[in-house]
Order: C-alpha cells, then structure tokens, then sequence
C-alpha cells in the first residue's frame, strides 16, 4: 500500500509541474487582483491630478 501510494504522489507531483494549461484557479486569482485595480485607478488619478494641480497652484 506504501509503495502504491508513493507512486501515486509522484505522478501527481510530475502532472503538476508539467501541467502549463490556463485553469480556472488561474483565471480567478486574475479577477480577483484586477478587480480592485479597475474599481480604484479612476479615484487614483483623481488623487494624483488634484494634488499636483495643488502643489502647481501652491508654488506660484
């Protein structure tokens, strides 16, 4: 049984590293980190306009 289970894990481990194709974890984890990104970059460029036109406006 040991034996059978030890070559059963290997397969599995050499399956894995071998294994390139796009999964739906992959495409979940992507959604994940870019969702925010998306939400947040308008608030972003907001923040960083307003404060440079204030240091513009602070210096003259």
């Amino acid at each position: 049984m040991e034996d059978w289970w030890k070559r059963k894990k290997e397969k599995t481990r050499k399956h894995r590293k071998l294994d390139d194709r796009y999964t739906f974890g992959d495409f979940l984890m992507g959604v994940l980190f870019w969702v925010p990104e998306i939400i947040l970059i308008p608030f972003r460029t907001l923040f960083w306009a307003l404060r440079g036109v204030w240091r513009f406006l602070d210096f003259t």
